[in-house]
């Protein structure tokens, strides 16, 4: 299959016109360093599509001061072989001052969704991200667009933005891909020494601990909060957060909770911002064979024995 790689906005516009003359078109955004979980996200996409679209392209609006802007993963080259690979028919890989025109001035903002989890501690994280869909979604035009649930809370916010900007975009999101030992790919993994690289397991571990307690009848809010964060804490990583949400709304959950609902966390191993979640009620446990251990003393509160 031939690629296509273009690099301005107006040659991205006009070649996915005149894709959506051969039927649907698919779109995958994405910032580079493309690895298995992006590959899956392309996959979906020719599922659901006759011709897919995928973008590279770093966004420095959705990055804070002292973050790894600098340093992200790039390797265009092996990107462009991997889309070869994969069946992608079209890329748009921009510079910032196409995305970004000089004099700029206009920015997305989505509220509530943003505030709290990661948008706690990257306050302009999801105005970026926000600015950067929509702009792609502008170009793109009429599209089935797929994202990865690793990032949850980016998905939700992007679902909202389509909503309520009337954009002819079909928002999709994907299960999050795992390495063997249930680490959520990432493309920054690849910062990870082999020392910090085990300890992440600790991510994966928090989560089964939770969802395996859940599973067995938990509904205690703070009892599954423990049990998330025994096995990070226990690997030495730093932990940002972990915290149980509504599953639609983000909105933070105390005391029971329902049948189904957000479990997201983030930590630190060395410089690398690790992020994971899963919806309780609804996702696998990233690690199948993981037992909880006890949230207390004794048996998790409200677990059915």
């Amino acid at each position: 299959m031939t690629l296509r790689v273009v690099k301005e906005v107006a040659a991205f516009r006009a070649a996915c016109d005149e894709a959506r003359t051969r039927g649907v078109l698919g779109l995958v955004p994405t910032m580079g360093a493309l690895h298995a979980g992006h590959l899956a996200l392309v996959q979906r996409a020719r599922e659901l599509s006759q011709t897919v679209a995928l973008t590279l392209f770093v966004n420095p609006t959705q990055f804070g001061p002292g973050e790894d802007l600098a340093r992200y993963p790039r390797d265009l080259e092996g990107d462009l072989a991997r889309c070869r690979e994969a069946g992608v028919s079209l890329v748009f890989a921009p510079e910032v001052s196409e995305v970004y025109p000089a004099g700029e001035r206009t920015r997305v903002r989505v509220s509530e969704l943003t505030e709290g989890l990661c948008g706690a501690s990257r306050p302009v994280h999801f105005e970026g991200v926000a600015t950067v869909v929509t702009k792609l979604f502008a170009a793109a035009g009429p599209c089935v667009a797929v994202f990865g649930r690793k990032d949850y809370q980016q998905l939700k916010v992007v679902e909202r933005l389509a909503r309520d900007l009337l954009l002819p975009v079909t928002v999709v999101g994907l299960a999050t891909v795992r390495e063997a030992d249930g680490l959520a790919l990432s493309s920054r993994n690849a910062y990870l020494s082999a020392q910090e690289r085990a300890a992440a397991r600790g991510v994966p571990l928090g989560l089964s601990a939770a969802a395996a307690a859940f599973q067995a009848g938990e509904r205690q809010a703070e009892a599954l909060l423990r049990l998330a964060r025994q096995p990070i804490e226990a690997a030495g990583l730093a932990l940002q957060y972990a915290e149980l949400t509504d599953a639609d709304q983000l909105t933070p959950l105390t005391g029971a909770v329902p049948e189904r609902a957000l479990l997201a966390v983030a930590a630190h191993a060395g410089r690398t911002r690790l992020i994971d979640n899963l919806v309780l009620g609804e996702d696998p446990a990233p690690i199948a064979e993981a037992a909880p251990a006890s949230a207390s003393q004794g048996s998790p509160s409200g677990a059915v024995r």
